[in-house]
């Protein structure tokens, strides 16, 4: 596989970034994740770090170096991070559990799969030109679905931050998956925080990304997001991909990846806080500690890339 990757996160206006994200790949298959802690409830950050670091694991399990059923795989890794908070909620008599967005995709074979629960977003682009996207799981987009509210109108109406589906709530999440799809030369994938696709109309995003490099046009994104946002808004987390495998002269940027000389068993991972050591508050120790109770140290311990 040949692609080029990227990610950036800014804590916007609030107090913490309860958002995460990261990827995690072998010599044939590769993982993105995304997830955004819901600060409606008790630690939100705790659920996506919890999140990104049991559905990480499982799929460094299962890819060998292929996965025999991404779709099935997705909706495992999902179910999985959901036990791992009702767990951690039992053990720690917490009056609720902690809940999250998810948003993830598999590549694997030319073909991408991703699956999401919340609204935390998926943008499949193609030359400038968004090819779909996931749809949101709130009261809002549901509204807008039915023709009672307008796409301009979902930034501004009171109910729409209200999910009806998530990672951690009393019942299993709904774990909404997208027909695969194949990848051409060029084709870009997105996986945003709610912080991002809110604040940048969707042909300014599909046009910036096309028209510059990953690492210049994610962190301008990101940027111009948190601006936008302003001292209210929410944190702001961008993960994208360029597909490059038909073209590996196209390969040459700082952020590119080239998989083909991996060995069949080596796992490369970039799963981690969204924020910098220096932004976290008096909870990132024991968020650390909650997380490794259920992964093993060899499954949790990430190879970080030094794109960020």
């Amino acid at each position: 596989m040949r692609f080029s990757i990227y990610q950036d996160s800014q804590i916007g206006g609030r107090s913490s970034n309860q958002d995460r994200m990261g990827y995690c790949f072998t010599r044939d298959a590769l993982l993105l994740l995304l997830a955004d802690g819901m600060g409606g409830h008790l630690h939100g950050e705790l659920a996506a770090s919890m999140a990104m670091q049991v559905m990480g694991a499982l799929f460094q399990e299962k890819a060998r170096p292929t996965v025999a059923d991404p779709s099935g795989l997705l909706e495992d890794l999902v179910f999985a991070a959901h036990h791992a908070l009702h767990r951690y909620r039992s053990e720690h008599r917490l009056p609720d559990t902690p809940r999250t967005t998810i948003v993830a995709c598999i590549v694997q074979s030319g073909e991408a799969h991703w699956a999401h629960c919340g609204d935390s977003r998926l943008y499949w682009l193609r030359s400038g030109r968004i090819l779909a996207r996931t749809v949101d799981h709130s009261h809002v987009e549901r509204l807008v679905s039915l023709g009672r509210l307008s796409p301009a109108e979902r930034l501004f109406h009171p109910d729409r931050n209200k999910l009806y589906n998530c990672v951690g709530a009393p019942t299993l999440p709904r774990v909404e998956k997208a027909s695969p799809v194949r990848l051409k030369t060029g084709d870009q994938i997105l996986l945003c925080s709610d912080g991002l696709w809110s604040s940048i109309p969707e042909h300014e995003l599909a046009y910036r990304l096309s028209a510059r490099s990953l690492e210049v046009a994610v962190p301008e994104l990101v940027k111009s997001a948190a601006v936008a946002g302003g001292k209210n808004g929410d944190n702001v987390t961008a993960l994208a991909l360029t597909w490059l495998e038909d073209e590996p002269g196209l390969a040459s940027s700082p952020s590119a990846m080239m998989t083909d000389a991996l060995p069949g068993n080596r796992i490369v991972t970039s799963i981690h806080p969204a924020y910098a050591p220096a932004e976290q508050h008096p909870e990132a120790e024991a968020i650390e500690r909650a997380i490794a109770r259920f992964c093993t140290p060899d499954e949790k311990t990430p190879t970080t890339s030094s794109e960020e």
